[in-house]
Order: structure tokens, then sequence, then C-alpha cells
């Protein structure tokens, strides 16, 4: 291959996608074993590779010579073939030094907790101490000689006040991982997690939760995929395109969660949003009635609305793990805490705001047939809409202008 992505597992991966933004040149996935490495090396049939989990320290017997930015960090996640000579590089330093500042996070005389102690770790001591943290402490599940273990770390570090995440806990399609909580921190004020696929993972969701500022990876791995595409080519890095890649491939990669009371119009400009982005579409309650074989008036009819809840709260789980869909959620399904997180994850929250007087009671709805029941549920859920809502849309206009509004607030 030309260039491309080694590593032990690379279904999560978006590097393809990321680098044929970025540049036209041929960019592959290989996962490899261990024990291919050697051989792989050997044959040299290449021109430049990015290296991931678990390889990022493994490959240094079989590279040539070694960039200043590697010696700093100790880790290599870029190899440049150069007329047979492999030279190791490392452009994960200058991905989270740019993922950190595009987070307003401060890590100046901070207390720095990093999660893991892997090559990614070693990155993240190279950027912390670059930026001037003042104590930098490892976690790990054992103790090390140059580590503590997360029960230290709770025990005897709960001032910390950076966190910055270089485990795999959390990551697709295990992404109900947590390496730690965030209760305990009292100082805490900024959180990284170098994990992108969620975006949103649950470290960085309680973080958020909490007002903290915290981030996922995503916009560390198109700021480090730049900077190996300048090496590939041997060019100057255009750092304009860090911006312009992350935009394109969140709003790609990103799922479009559409929320509000029944009959705002969910499903049908969820139908229509999917058709303008060339997304997938998914309408929760039509997943139900697919799952079970039955309508929504027959789930309640026959086994009430607790067992309804249930099933929507496993068909929630099993959407939340699409990417790069359209999806229209049933009235109640934010009612739910654990909906709302699993969704959150990888999904942008639209908020279909219909006034009550434009909305209809129907048959199909067992919760609001009538008039009054539908003004209870919308007194009831109205508030919780405005809270998870990472958009608002006013939905008291035609399809179209509303189609308009969403597809700008996107951009």
């Amino acid at each position: 291959m030309q260039f491309g992505l080694i590593g032990k597992t690379l279904k999560h991966s978006y590097s393809v996608e990321i680098h044929n933004m970025i540049a036209d040149y041929d960019y592959r996935l290989l996962e490899i074993s261990e024990s291919e490495l050697p051989d792989f090396f050997k044959k040299r049939e290449f021109s430049g590779i990015n290296v991931t989990i678990p390889y990022k320290e493994k490959i240094f017997p079989f590279l040539n010579e070694l960039s200043e930015t590697v010696r700093y960090t100790g880790a290599v996640n870029t190899v440049l073939n150069r007329n047979g000579r492999l030279i190791g590089d490392n452009t994960d330093f200058y991905g989270m030094l740019s993922l950190i500042k595009h987070s307003g996070i401060t890590l100046k005389g901070k207390k720095v907790l990093i999660l893991g102690t892997g090559g990614t770790s070693k990155t993240a001591r190279a950027v912390a101490q670059h930026l001037d943290a003042a104590e930098i402490i490892f976690v790990s599940r054992t103790k090390k000689e140059d580590s503590i273990t997360y029960c230290e770390a709770i025990r005897n570090y709960s001032d910390a006040q950076i966190i910055i995440n270089t485990t795999p806990l959390g990551m697709f399609p295990n992404s109900d991982g947590l390496p730690i909580g965030v209760d305990i921190f009292t100082e805490l004020d900024g959180v990284i997690d170098v994990i992108y696929n969620p975006i949103r993972t649950n470290l960085v969701l309680d973080a958020q939760e909490k007002g903290i500022l915290a981030e996922g990876g995503l916009y560390m791995l198109v700021a480090q995929a730049v900077y190996a595409s300048s090496l590939f080519l041997d060019a100057k890095p255009d750092e304009s395109l860090i911006d312009l890649t992350y935009r394109k491939i969140k709003n790609e990669k990103g799922n479009t969660v559409l929320i509000g009371m029944p009959s705002s119009g969910k499903t049908t400009l969820g139908k229509m949003l999917s058709k303008a982005l060339n997304k997938d579409f998914y309408d929760s309650d039509a997943e139900i009635v697919k799952k079970t074989g039955l309508s929504i008036p027959e789930i309640f009819q026959k086994y009430g609305e607790a067992e309804f809840r249930h099933i929507e709260k496993v068909v929630t789980q099993e959407l939340s793990k699409k990417s790069g869909a359209v999806i229209a959620t049933g009235g109640g399904a934010v009612l739910n805490s654990q909906n709302v997180r699993s969704l959150k994850q990888n999904g942008v929250f639209i908020f279909l705001n219909r006034p009550f007087e434009l909305l209809t009671p129907t048959a199909d709805r067992p919760l609001s047939k009538s008039r009054d029941a539908l003004k209870k549920l919308f007194d009831e859920r109205f508030p919780i809409y405005k809270n998870v809502a990472d958009i608002e849309i006013q939905a008291d206009k035609s399809p179209e202008l509303i189609l308009d509004e969403i597809k700008k607030e996107l951009i």
C-alpha cells in the first residue's frame, strides 16, 4: 500500500475518510498481529503509515531513525519510508496540542491525571509538560514504578484539575465503559478523552453535565492526520484543513436526533433531512413495531406503558450505536435519562418546538388521544426537551422552511 494505518483492531477507525478529505492518495487500513510486524517492516512495502494501538512503542526495533518529537514523547504514530530507510515520527503530539487548544482547556499550573500508560499516555505527558502543567500523574490498573492505581487516584488525588484519558475504555463498540468517575474530583475543570468513536464518551458527558470543559478525541484525530499527511507528501502542513475536515467528519459520522412532542413533525422532517444529508433514517417507533410485530397501541393494550418503555430503551440503545444517521425518537424517549445519554454519545439533539395549538391528538398515540391528555404531556415534557436539546428549532412553519433552518444550524 502507498499510505495507511496499521493496528490490531481497526473496525472503529475513521482514518480512511479523513485522509480522503485531506489529500488525493491511496490510504488503507491494515489490521496486523504483533507476530506479523517483523515481516511487514522487513518488506517495507509502503511510503508512509500511521500506527495505532497497541504498536506505538512496539515498532521501535524496526526503525532506522527517530524524530526529535519521538524522542520527546517516547511513542511513534507515523513511519516514513525514505528510500528504504524507516523514520519514526509522532504527529499525535501536535494533534493533542490542537485538541486542547480547541477545547479551551488550560493546563498551565494545573495538576493533571493521565489515565493509561501506553504510547498515547506518553504523548499526553509530553503535551502537558509543553503546556507547563504543574504536576503530572500516570494512573494505571496496576501499581507501577511511574504510576499510581485508580484507587490511589481517587483516595489521594481528588484535587486533580485535569483528566486526560488515553485508555480505550468507552470506545465503540463497548461505549458504555467509563475509566473513572468525575464526581470525586472537586477541583476538576477540564477533561480530554482521546477516544473519538463515540464522539462523546461517558467520561466527556459526565464532565459536561457538571459544567466542566470536556472534549473527545475527534479533533485530535483530524489534526494529527493533517500533520501526518504533510509528512507523507513532504509538504508544509495546511492547518486550515483541520477545522474544515473536523466539521465534515463530525457531520458525516455523527447522528442527528430529532426530539419533540407527538405530531411535531419528527418523522416527516427526519425523512426529508436524511435525504438532504444523504444519511440513513430510523424512526424509533417504527423500529419498535418492527421488533415486536405489534403496533404501538397494541403494545400498550397488551403489556402496558412500562413494558413499552422497556422495549423503547432496548431499541434506543441499538439506534445509539448507529453512525451517520438521522433518528426520529418517540415523544417520551427523553423521559429516560439512559436513552438521552446513549443517543448523546454520537448525536446532536434537535428539539422541534411546535406550539401546543398546532399539535394534534390522534388515536394511534395511546397517551395523547385527547386534547387534554396531549396538554398534560406537553406541560410535563416541554422542560425536558428544552434541557436536553443541543439545537432548538421553532416548528411552526412549513417543513421545507424548517428543514432549511436545521441544515443551517448543523452547518
